[in-house]
């Protein structure tokens, strides 16, 4: 299998978003405030990250994945987002991201 027809998004938090800079990331996050290009959001481990996109897709109540490209260690260029309802423990998302990122586990949650 290669990556070109299967590419990875990695689950991030924003402390990790400097080391997947120019990759394809899945944010989970709640919008804390729009702005003239997109939202700046709150990241699972509590961070702000700006997240531009092209359409307004996202809203202030409701908990999202957004699916985009690190263009640096504070911003995220969305591709697409998916809608996480309001009922999110952004703690334990956090707890998972970290555990995802441990190198031992690293076999369990990597191809």
């Amino acid at each position: 299998m290669s990556d070109q027809k299967h590419p990875l998004w990695y689950r991030v938090n924003s402390a990790l978003l400097p080391e997947f800079e120019g990759k394809k990331v899945r944010l989970p996050c709640k919008p804390i405030k729009q702005t003239a290009n997109g939202w700046i959001v709150q990241a699972p481990d509590g961070g702000e990250v700006n997240v531009t996109f092209f359409q307004d897709q996202l809203r202030a109540d409701s908990f999202f994945e957004v699916f985009g490209n690190v263009v640096n260690g504070t911003t995220v260029k969305m591709l697409k987002a998916s809608d996480l309802e309001n009922d999110l423990d952004m703690t334990l998302v956090d707890d998972a991201i970290k555990l995802m990122h441990d190198q031992r586990f690293r076999g369990i949650f990597s191809p």
